[in-house]
């Protein structure tokens, strides 16, 4: 399975990755608003925020949003999602950004671990658009890869660097799991990699009936968020369907919000 990622990322040999951080959390006293995929939706994340913040507003204790990753590629705006993630959080909430397997392409090719090419293949051309880089036209200026993989690295602001690298890959608690893609049941949280978190799904579904904890992941779009037995599924797709949504937990219940409704 790593090897065949590997060539998915268009990995290049010895340049392994730093395991990602994986986070524990104490939800006593504390709301929790997990966001799904945003992949370059950055008008959608401020909507979704905005009815977060009126939600929250509602409620006691202390208030966290838990971003479950793939902020980059295939939308509009994913260099001023990187922004706004960089930035502070809506006033009175904390945040916590994970990383999808978006977020991994992109640090890979940025640390040059794997090629422009691989990074295109998993949808980088929009947020290269975001950032104002034509690599067409870098291509016919310099005529050497090198170059071109310089110029696109130069254009990448060192705070988006610095984002990219401190993203954990996972957040647990007593009762939950946060995470981008999902989980193997049958194996110990700290035995799983970095790559099965950010880009599992049939290995997870077909055996979530083995959970003893609530998975809360995105990664894979459902036309509607959900909960199937122990997983909740929050990636509505929102670069095609304009959905972004969101699973507020407080006191062991959940609630929907989204940029476009708010739904128990």
């Amino acid at each position: 399975m790593i090897k065949r990622v590997g060539r998915i990322l268009g990995l290049r040999a010895g340049g392994a990755r730093a395991r990602l951080a994986r986070l524990r959390l104490d939800m006593a006293d504390t709301v929790v608003y997990a966001i799904g995929d945003v992949h370059g939706c950055l008008d959608e994340l401020l909507a979704l925020e905005d009815a977060i913040v009126r939600d929250a507003a509602t409620l006691p204790g202390r208030k966290l949003i838990i971003m479950l990753g793939d902020y980059v590629d295939r939308g509009p705006a994913s260099a001023q999602v990187l922004d706004h993630l960089a930035a502070h959080p809506p006033m009175g909430l904390e945040r916590i950004c994970l990383a999808g397997n978006h977020e991994l392409a992109m640090l890979d090719y940025l640390d040059g671990r794997s090629s422009l090419a691989a990074w295109l293949r998993m949808g980088a051309e929009s947020t290269l658009q975001s950032y104002g880089i034509d690599h067409r036209r870098l291509v016919e200026i310099f005529r050497d890869q090198q170059q071109v993989d310089d110029a696109i690295r130069r254009s990448i602001s060192p705070a988006h660097f610095a984002l990219l690298r401190s993203m954990p890959v996972l957040v647990e608690t007593a009762r939950y799991i946060f995470v981008h893609a999902g989980v193997r049941p049958e194996v110990p949280l700290d035995k799983q990699t970095d790559e099965d978190l950010v880009f599992i799904r049939s290995a997870f579904f077909e055996r979530a009936h083995l959970l003893s904890r609530y998975v809360v992941h995105g990664h894979t779009p459902v036309e509607q968020a959900g909960r199937e037995g122990m997983r909740v599924n929050l990636d509505t797709g929102a670069f095609f369907s304009g959905r972004l949504t969101a699973l507020r937990i407080w006191q062991d219940k959940g609630r929907y919000l989204s940029n476009l409704t708010q739904e128990d």
